[in-house]
């Protein structure tokens, strides 16, 4: 009969620092689907580019149809939720041991939440609506703090023997 082999502190780490996240991004999709308005408001102010310095040379970039701001905050909620459940997903592979598909799917919503907060709010947010202008909708510093957060995790699940281990003595 074989045994399970015991958690190892990496284990328990990619499994713990997964779920952390996981429960993140739930909470960042719970808290917007719940509470719609609040971050319509600012997606709606950052496509308008309505509080940076008005330069002409960047102003066509403006979206101010409330149409065209609505259906991108509407995929932004469905990216955090899908890529919450994505985590989630991963989290409960861990849980089972069952390490290289956990790796696999805490890999893929890692990648999600990264760019989400890289390429989506301080690239194309940050620099093409040039949010980072605004004293009033400017997001750069969350964002930053959940790519950066979301990049350490993904550095530690991508660790070497976090996932080939348990399997090989299985």
């Amino acid at each position: 009969m074989a045994t399970t082999p015991p958690r190892t502190a990496l284990h328990l780490t990619t499994t713990l620092l997964t779920a952390t996240v996981a429960l993140y991004m739930a909470l960042v999709a719970f808290g917007n689907i719940t509470d719609f308005g609040t971050n319509q408001q600012f997606v709606r102010h950052v496509l308008a580019m309505d509080t940076t310095f008005k330069d002409d040379d960047l102003m066509w970039r403006a979206v101010t149809s409330k149409g065209l701001q609505d259906a991108a905050y509407v995929a932004i909620i469905v990216w955090e939720t899908v890529a919450a459940l994505v985590l989630v997903y991963g989290t409960w592979l861990y849980a089972r041991r069952d390490d290289l598909r956990g790796r696999r799917f805490a890999t893929y919503g890692l990648l999600m939440v990264m760019l989400l907060f890289g390429a989506g709010f301080m690239a194309i947010g940050g620099e093409w609506f040039s949010m980072w202008q605004s004293e009033d909708w400017n997001g750069l510093d969350a964002a930053l703090r959940v790519f950066v957060l979301s990049g350490v995790v993904l550095l530690v699940v991508q660790l070497p023997g976090g996932d080939s281990a348990h399997q090989a003595k299985a």
